[in-house]
């Protein structure tokens, strides 16, 4: 049987050329994302250098420190004064050389940019390791898995939590319950840090429940799962902080949109239809909000980087949070940077994520068209 013409050769074309648009959508939107990182890495290194005013900061403790160490040492201190003066300028002056402040700050500035976004910062200034590194690389490395388990726990809750009670409700359109959280939804302004404070003081100062802070007891138990246990024992604070300040707005405006839907004639269809309420909520409500929900939840997720410095400090949690604190504290240039190129990855790797997904799930969105058009 003769086939029409094309027949064979139209799909392939065609996978070829969406398997195209999709590479040219990924492609652009990765260069725009890294633009935009770049940008934001150099601003940051302009701000953490305060212009190069930490620079004299910087050379005020070198000599400071150098003072100090002769002022220790009997032989310098028995030296005529002006010998003396010689030798501690010498040793300013190695120390500044060996440091790079020697060069003016605009040339060393894209030097650090491109070592931030490496994160090939070398030494810091002040701070050490865990593991006694004073590798800076080493020290954000350590304390990031901390950092991504806290917020991973906590974001995969409050997704969870928030669809199921968004859908309960639903369904009980103006219930007492849900006349509840939409009076609650207000609270959400509140960052999570500040329902941390409230959490500490009753379930640790008062109850005794929890502990304070930290991720694990000291000392930490040698057995994984009573090391494990220990973990998620610190873990239930700070991840029900986050949660409260944010679950109600959540579930008030998922809440919402399903209501919406639920009201669509395709929905009074499928009921007419005899459709179990399960497979109604499933494939006419729930997947045609999917791409809000994520959208409003990814954003969210944003929200939970920015604010994670204050929680993690509350908490005593170990992670990128509590090292930008103290590296702040301390003016150490290298690790301050090698924070804010982490908290740049992440939010450049959400917003990625956001923007993929959403065209992904929304049937209406051509992926490689939004792409060219865009």
């Amino acid at each position: 049987m003769a086939r029409a013409p094309g027949v064979s050769g139209d799909q392939p074309a065609s996978g070829r050329g969406t398997g195209l648009r999709v590479s040219r959508y990924i492609l652009r939107r990765l260069l725009a994302i890294a633009a935009t990182v770049i940008v934001a890495v150099y601003i940051a290194v302009l701000i953490a250098n305060m212009g190069g005013y930490v620079d004299e900061i910087r050379q005020a403790q070198i000599q400071e420190r150098v003072a100090t160490q002769v002022a220790a040492d009997e032989e310098l201190m028995e030296l005529p004064s002006e010998r003396r003066a010689e030798l501690m300028e010498e040793m300013v002056e190695r120390e500044v050389t060996r440091r790079g402040l020697d060069q003016p700050f605009m040339i060393r500035s894209f030097r650090y940019l491109g070592n931030a976004l490496t994160l090939n910062l070398g030494r810091s200034h002040e701070m050490t390791s865990d593991s006694g590194s004073r590798l800076v690389r080493l020290i954000i490395l350590e304390r990031l898995a901390p950092t991504l388990l806290l917020f991973a726990t906590a974001e995969l809750g409050l997704f969870g939590i928030a669809v199921f009670v968004a859908l309960f409700l639903s369904r009980r359109y103006g219930s007492k319950l849900d006349r509840l959280f939409v009076a609650l939804a207000p609270t959400s302004a509140a960052p999570s840090w500040f329902y941390g404070i409230f959490l500490i003081l009753i379930f640790s100062a008062l109850l005794g429940w929890f502990p304070f802070g930290g991720m694990v007891a000291a000392p930490a138990p040698d057995h994984p799962l009573l090391y494990a246990a220990s973990v998620l024992r610190h873990l239930v604070l700070p991840v029900s902080a986050i949660v409260i300040s944010a679950v109600f707005l959540a579930v008030y405006s998922w809440r919402t949109f399903f209501l919406i839907y639920s009201s669509e004639d395709y929905v009074e269809l499928a009921k007419a239809k005899g459709l179990s309420s399960a497979v109604i909520e499933r494939r006419y409500i729930l997947r045609p909000t999917l791409p809000t929900i994520i959208t409003s939840f990814m954003l969210s997720i944003i929200g939970l980087w920015t604010g994670a410095i204050v929680l993690e400090r509350v908490f005593n949690w170990p992670g990128i949070g509590t090292v930008t604190v103290e590296a702040i504290n301390l003016y150490d240039t290298p690790v301050i940077l090698g924070t804010v190129i982490v908290y740049a990855y992440l939010l450049g790797i959400t917003v990625f994520v956001l923007d993929f997904l959403y065209a992904l799930v929304d049937p209406r969105i051509k992926v490689g068209l939004a792409g060219e058009r865009s």
